[in-house]
């Protein structure tokens, strides 16, 4: 199972004998599931219906669902006449016209425009609410797709940022000798230039010390386990950002107290590069599902 994005967008028209419908959905990320509808008010019905199925497909995001229709003008052969009621209008207008002493004339146009005269052809609604429907699953599925398409993309990008991390861990690993001799070199370049003497027991026991306090080597321990955990939630997937976002606010913790107890420069410019990529791979957590 992949990752999804909530940012996402489809858009797909249908077009049959009744007329035209457009179906558009986009999303963006939201902390909880929340959809908008917009739709003409002949299918009002169908608004409980599409919020179930938004509600089936994902678990978070603020979508908004618009449908645009516009029905078929009407052909030749579509207006009806209603025959016995244009009679009717007209037999009573030449019994007025007889009951007011003259000759009335009969406007041909003014019987049609009697309301109920012309008909026309009525659509059958059912059936058009059916074609809107299987339209409306056809952008569903498009949507999905571009969810998917566009979460796959966030995964590379979070992935890759991992193996930046990983990287600048193995760095600071690698140079952690070289910074404690370092250390251990300028501390006694600095008695020798304050001309004090030290025990030797006395000068190993502050040597000790000095090294716990500056000693990272957990620190990076968990960032290897962060960085592993960020992977199998990755691979596992589903709505998984939620998961990916507390793992980013671990990795803030190690990256701080990595700077904290920096004792040379090339620590901390990796400690300034692991809150870098933990901020990049934040932002781009922020619209995973």
């Amino acid at each position: 199972m992949g990752i999804h994005s909530m940012t996402a967008y489809a858009r797909h028209e249908i077009k049959a004998e009744w007329g035209s419908a457009v179906w558009e959905i986009r999303s963006v990320n939201q902390r909880y599931l929340e959809t908008f509808m917009r739709l003409p008010e002949q299918f009002r019905s169908l608004d409980p219906v599409l919020r179930e199925r938004f509600r089936k497909a994902m678990q978070r995001g603020k979508v908004e669902c618009g449908l645009r229709y516009e029905f078929q003008q009407a052909d030749s052969g579509q207006l009806q006449l209603n025959e016995t009621l244009a009679q009717e209008v007209i037999t009573k207008a030449r019994w007025i016209s007889d009951h007011v002493g003259g000759s009335m004339h009969v406007n041909p146009l003014d019987v049609m425009q009697w309301p109920g005269v012309m008909v026309a052809q009525e659509q059958d609604l059912d059936q058009i609410t059916k074609d809107v429907l299987v339209g409306f699953d056809e952008t569903l599925k498009q949507f999905l797709e571009s969810r998917a398409n566009e979460g796959q993309a966030l995964k590379e990008l979070i992935e890759a940022r991992l193996t930046g991390v990983d990287e600048q861990v193995k760095q600071v690993r690698e140079h952690l000798p070289t910074a404690a001799q370092w250390q251990r070199d300028r501390i006694m370049t600095r008695l020798e230039e304050a001309k004090v003497e030290l025990e030797p027991g006395r000068l190993e026991q502050e040597m000790v010390m000095l090294a716990q306090k500056s000693d990272v080597a957990e620190e990076l321990d968990r960032l290897d386990t962060h960085v592993s955990e960020s992977l199998k939630i990755l691979k596992k997937g589903g709505a998984c950002g939620r998961r990916l976002d507390f793992m980013m606010q671990e990795f803030n913790r190690e990256a701080n107290t990595l700077g904290s107890k920096s004792i040379t420069s090339d620590i901390t410019q990796a400690a300034v590069e692991l809150k870098v990529l933990i901020e990049q791979m934040r932002e781009q957590i922020q619209n995973i599902e």
